[in-house]
């Protein structure tokens, strides 16, 4: 999957990790990054490498649930006869890409929580399953304040990734160049069907994670809470609320994809650690202290990272 997605995309190797840590678990991502960045793009080549159904919804002010979820229209039968037939929205697709999340009204972006969190769709008196897998794929231009509709906490805790899409390098950006303003451009291949995901999901599950692990899962999210007494004095003094039990579930399902990605059978300390700040990023909600002191969320995590105490590994002496 990295070889054909670098066919078109030039660098953004953690980018693609992560999304594709959060495709084997089965969760959602949010990108966040300035236009220009090809972060459709590269949602859009990942469908193309994947035999799964794509759709992608461009959000605007104007945009309702029904675009999204479906509506039930009024058909007349040969014998006269009228009845309701629920007409299928784009959110019925394996890979859906929510383009400009931030750009439609909070009732359209609601229109997506049911379908994250329990997979399917309420439409009237009827509820549809939505086909398995389900990835939704939303991208956010974070400069754009003005006609924007930031996300609410609760649509953002459904993210499992929040992923920073950030300028590359200056050798990336000359092979860009190179690369997109030449005559020929490389096709890509389907890699993997929508069942083997299904199948990897579940092995992927099956990845064992040690208790003192899972203990210092525990102890990071509750360090985040300015309110729990595991917290430092420095999230007491620069956070509002941190992160709940899901910010837990999340690092220990990131933690088994990058285990598997990186072929060993169990869950290290590192595995956690490498998918904290994408996990913890949309969860903590700093206070104006932090914001006046100059500091990113980004920068909260990167001290817990540091002070929150790594298990200690018991050692058997010789038999």
């Amino acid at each position: 999957m990295q070889e054909e997605l670098h066919k078109v995309i030039v660098g953004q190797e953690t980018v693609i990790d992560q999304i594709l840590a959060a495709i084997f678990t089965g969760g959602h991502c949010l990108l966040v990054g300035v236009p220009g960045l090809a972060k459709t793009l590269l949602v859009s080549t990942i469908a193309q490498i994947l035999d799964v159904t794509f759709k992608r919804v461009q959000f605007t002010p104007d945009l309702m649930p029904s675009d999204i979820t479906g509506t039930n229209v009024l058909e007349e039968s040969e014998d006269g006869r009228r009845n309701f037939r629920f007409v299928q929205g784009p959110i019925f697709a394996n890979v859906v890409l929510a383009d400009e999340i931030n750009r439609t009204p909070p009732k359209t972006q609601a229109a997506l929580l049911q379908a994250m969190q329990e997979r399917e769709i309420t439409a009237g008196q009827e509820t549809f399953a939505l086909p398995e897998p389900f990835f939704v794929i939303a991208t956010q231009n974070p400069i754009e304040q003005e006609g924007t509709y930031p996300l609410p906490e609760a649509q953002l805790d459904r993210f499992m990734f929040n992923i920073k899409v950030d300028y590359p390098s200056l050798d990336e950006e000359e092979r860009i160049l190179s690369s997109t303003t030449g005559a020929e451009t490389q096709p890509v291949r389907k890699v993997l069907s929508a069942k083997a995901i299904t199948y990897l999901q579940k092995q992927i599950r099956q990845i064992e994670i040690a208790p003192l692990t899972i203990n210092y899962v525990a102890r990071l999210v509750r360090a985040t809470r300015p309110q729990d007494e595991m917290s430092p004095k420095f999230v007491k003094d620069l956070v509002d609320w941190g992160a709940g039990p899901r910010a837990g579930q999340y690092l220990i399902a990131g933690g088994k994809a990058v285990a598997a990605m990186d072929g060993r059978p169990s869950v290290s300390v590192e595995d956690i650690r490498k998918v904290a700040i994408p996990v913890l990023r949309h969860r903590i909600s700093t206070n104006f202290q932090a914001q006046a002191e100059g500091l990113a969320t980004e920068d909260v995590i990167e001290r817990l990272l540091t002070e929150v105490p790594e298990p200690e590994i018991p050692k058997y002496g010789k038999s």
